[in-house]
């Protein structure tokens, strides 16, 4: 998995959610918490990588893998933790890590195992920046407030963070959605606040902003790890609902955005009954299903890795039968016990207690939703109109293999929709590294200055108030450059 690979980011959020790590001993969570970083020595040099480990509120772990230099982020990690003794395994790239905590839980030593290589390794805790990331509280361009809402379906109370530019409004808002994987309401990835970016650009820009913890994170009551793609609809049905009752916001003009997953949610809200969104925006949405999804990203990996193609078929031959399995059998206990059997048969270096840790995740709810998931199935009900944005260098969600079905989809039952392709953009909607600002010295991760034009430009516009004066000569403000042009029923973003 970690040879030097092409500067790519590899983003598996599908499997971060179901690949959560149990830990055996609660007690041990304080000196697993937070991020570990360490050379890893490669023949012909070396990477830096980066492993972030977070408690859940239900008692297990989120674990996951980052690679900076080669912007591979949250590749999902296994944990397995008995006493100092410490097992990873990241098995969509076939490698595995075991050592111990040691130091006090201020480092992480064993060896890292992937094919071809065998090397020792020292992770030590990662000490706070010294240059964090701006956390994007500023006044007085807007008002920022922590606020929370009640899903009435499951009962549990959300937190959030509200965002209303300054003025008297009311403001066109979107609510914004998180992809897979338990994240905290800024989706902050090694440093780089996904929706803390989105939130500012946008509510400097006009529209208002409701960003939340998803479930069992930060200050969200819930568990996360069994919630499906359609669970997480209650979710943005209430943070909806709660954002058309704030002061300063138009009910009427108050939509979804969602990355990922998120978007698909997003999609099924717009679907189903009830007041639907004002609009949909999606970045990076799936368009096949989920079993299609799941087995593309395993052969890319493998295949970045230097994995042959009999090891890529051997690979996907096996995911397809543990597939058939899970299907077949509906009683979790005979399918898990059936899963571990093959796990165990067709790696047998595979730790007993991993292939039953593994067996347990894909036979989670959330998995055996997902593998049948049909995200265009639907499309034919979405009550507004939509916004469908990629980027070119996203590895796990391709723009010819998702966006153009979706938007056929949406074309063809005669749903106004409008799309866009970002050059160089990666899955965290961030631009080429090359193009990154630098701070005090440093560059820092920034979301795509090309994207935040387009959603803005397009939320506007969609959500235009019929009460507001035209401008002068009829020119577009100067915060919306991007204009939307039409062609058979679709439109397509251009600059």
């Amino acid at each position: 998995m970690m040879r030097f690979l092409p500067p790519a980011m590899l983003f598996l959020a599908l499997f971060a959610r179901v690949l959560a790590a149990v830990a055996s001993t609660p007690t041990v969570a304080a000196p697993l918490n937070g991020q570990w970083k360490g050379p890893l020595k490669l023949l012909g040099g070396q990477i830096n990588i980066v492993i972030t480990i977070v408690p859940l509120t239900n008692g297990t772990y989120y674990a996951a893998l980052d690679a900076p230099q080669q912007r591979i982020s949250r590749m999902p990690v296994e944990v397995d933790l008995k006493g100092p003794d410490l097992k990873m395994r990241i098995e969509q790239a076939g490698s595995s890590f075991v050592g111990k905590v040691t130091d006090g839980g201020a480092k992480i030593t064993g060896t890292w195992t992937q094919p071809g290589v065998k090397s020792p390794i020292i992770l030590k805790r990662a000490a706070s920046s010294t240059q964090p990331a701006p956390k994007y509280k500023v006044t007085p361009p807007y008002r920022e407030s922590e606020v929370s809402f009640l899903n009435p379906s499951t009962r549990k109370r959300l937190g959030g963070t509200l965002t209303v530019p300054a003025g008297e409004g009311p403001f066109a808002a979107a609510v914004l959605l998180s992809d897979s994987g338990p994240q905290s309401r800024d989706v902050e990835v090694s440093g780089y606040r996904m929706f803390g970016q989105l939130a500012d650009y946008l509510t400097r820009h006009g529209i208002a902003v409701l960003r939340f913890d998803d479930r069992g994170v930060g200050k969200s009551g819930g568990t996360y790890a069994n919630a499906t793609t359609a669970d997480l609809v209650t979710d943005a049905q209430a943070a909806l609902a709660y954002l058309r009752t704030r002061p300063l916001i138009a009910s009427s003009r108050t939509g979804l955005l969602g990355h990922g997953e998120g978007a698909n949610v997003a999609l099924l809200t717009a679907a189903g009954t009830g007041q639907p969104p004002a609009f949909v925006v999606s970045l990076a949405g799936y368009g096949q299903s989920g079993y299609e999804v799941l087995m593309r990203q395993q052969g890319e990996i493998m295949r970045l890795i230097g994995a042959d193609p009999g090891q890529v078929k051997a690979a996907q031959d096996a995911y397809e039968r543990m597939v058939g399995i899970i299907r077949q059998t509906p009683d979790n206990a005979v399918a898990r016990a059936k899963v571990a059997a093959l796990l165990n048969d067709i790696n047998a270096g595979l730790d007993a207690s991993m292939a039953r840790a593994r067996a347990v995740q894909l036979t989670s709810q959330w998995s055996r939703y997902f593998f049948d998931f049909d995200p265009q199935a639907q499309l034919s009900k979405v009550q507004c109109p939509v916004l469908l944005l990629n980027g070119t260098a996203d590895l796990q969600v391709s723009a010819k293999r998702n966006m153009t079905p979706l938007s056929r989809a949406l074309h063809r039952a005669k749903r106004r929709v409008s799309t866009a392709r970002l050059d160089g953009v990666n899955h965290l909607f961030q631009p080429p590294h090359t193009q990154w600002p630098m701070v005090n010295g440093v560059q820092q991760a920034t979301f795509s200055p090309e994207a935040l034009k387009k959603i803005n430009t397009w939320v506007a516009l969609t959500t235009k108030d019929p009460t507001t004066p035209a401008p002068p000569n009829g020119k577009q403000p100067a915060a919306a450059p991007t204009k939307v042009t039409k062609a058979a029923g679709v439109s397509r973003l251009r600059s």
